[in-house]
């Protein structure tokens, strides 16, 4: 993965409870950072794998091709209706 440098105008703050700040202070030392510093690290690291499956995804020509047919196909009204019962049902968070 290419860093990519720019200059630090921004601030994040961030709370947290005692426990967590040790937990963090300890891994950072360990990582031999400052807290900053992991903090940063390790957030552009999940961000970028959140990201990654929303925004790209690479296919070989033969993929590519079946999953533009895949599209291309009607839905089947069996499909509309366990889409219709997926969407008029609570999801699992509420």
């Amino acid at each position: 993965m290419t860093a990519v440098i720019h200059s630090k105008s921004e601030r994040i703050d961030v709370r947290a409870s005692a426990p967590v700040k040790q937990l963090l202070q300890e891994a950072a030392r360990v990582a031999h950072k400052n807290v900053s510093e992991f903090l940063l690290d390790a957030g552009i690291v999940a961000a970028n794998q959140t990201l990654a499956d929303r925004t790209r995804f690479e296919l070989s020509d033969e993929k590519w091709l079946a999953f533009q047919a895949a599209l291309d196909q009607p839905v089947s009204t069996k499909t509309k209706l366990k889409l219709k019962k997926l969407l008029s049902e609570p999801g699992l968070l509420g």
